[in-house]
């Protein structure tokens, strides 16, 4: 691992963070998680997603928590859309700079998540980058279930090389390896980011890592080793996903900063403003957040 190289962080807290929790997060709260976000250095952020109230309540009030979000011109607000309606109204905003996709590997996982199989998830994610960029934005595509579903259990590589390169056709802005469930481990995660990186070179890969068996930390450093140029995580470890059973939260931001700071790849974070915020998400879920960093004495004292 080179020292000084530098990995952009994408903070996912807002929307992939939020959206498992029971308990609806005020409004308010939510646009003082993104401004916390962009003190502590965030530069891109998943804001939230535009998808059916009535199947994910807790981001039912995109539209009104867009309205709350402060104008800046070296931030980059990012919205989650599965399909045409989902684009059309994050466009419609007109504070959504990328649009997200997501297209996945399994089909009992697709239909579940998004009422779409396999290949009709993918067909959908580079029609919302066109449309994206039609729009004067940019586009994202994430491969979900890249590391295994939990419903059909092993994900071929081959499979996720391929996808990868029908996705990297539409020319999105990178291409995401998620580990949706949290079944990774480093070996696997060094394999298929190499092999996604040659195959879809010079477009950039990016990583999403669920900590569901404890591994996302150590997959994080096996990507990164392996040329990931940016890394998603959620401020205090929050996460999962109403789709699949039992996926933990995200890689905490104040961890992964830690790590890769400490080990000489720059995240342009500010690890203490970070920790701060991750006390005062603490106070907004009323509950310790599943992060380590945020609850360890600070090192350096």
């Amino acid at each position: 691992m080179a020292e000084n190289r530098t990995v952009e962080m994408v903070e996912v807290g807002p929307r992939d963070g939020l959206q498992n929790e029971s308990a609806i997060v005020a409004t308010a709260d939510k646009a003082a998680l993104v401004r916390r976000a962009i003190d502590y250095g965030a530069r891109r952020i998943e804001v939230t997603s535009f998808v059916n109230p009535k199947k994910v309540p807790q981001l039912a009030d995109a539209d009104e928590l867009v309205a709350l979000l402060p104008d800046r011109d070296d931030v980059t607000y990012i919205g989650l859309v599965l399909n045409r309606r989902g684009a059309e109204r994050a466009l419609a905003t007109g504070r959504i700079d990328e649009l997200g996709a997501v297209c996945v590997t399994s089909d009992s996982f697709g239909i579940r998540n998004q009422g779409q199989s396999s290949d009709e998830s993918l067909a959908a994610a580079i029609e919302i980058v066109g449309m994206a960029r039609a729009a004067g934005r940019s586009g994202q595509i994430t491969i979900a279930t890249a590391f295994g579903c939990p419903f059909e259990g092993e994900v071929a590589l081959a499979r996720v090389v391929e996808t990868a390169k029908r996705a990297a056709d539409a020319a999105p802005r990178e291409v995401a390896l998620a580990d949706t469930i949290g079944v990774g481990v480093p070996a696997q995660v060094a394999e298929m980011v190499g092999r996604v990186a040659e195959a879809i070179a010079p477009l950039p890969v990016r990583v999403h890592f669920h900590n569901t068996r404890g591994t996302g930390l150590a997959n994080v450093w096996a990507a990164v080793g392996e040329g990931a140029a940016t890394v998603d995580a959620s401020l205090g470890g929050l996460g999962g996903c109403p789709f699949a059973p039992g996926a933990a939260g995200n890689v905490a931001t104040e961890d992964v900063a830690y790590m890769l700071e400490r080990s000489g790849v720059a995240t342009g974070l500010m690890l203490p403003a970070a920790v701060d915020a991750a006390h005062w998400l603490a106070g907004v879920m009323d509950r310790p957040l599943p992060a380590m960093v945020s609850r360890a004495p600070a090192f350096p004292g």
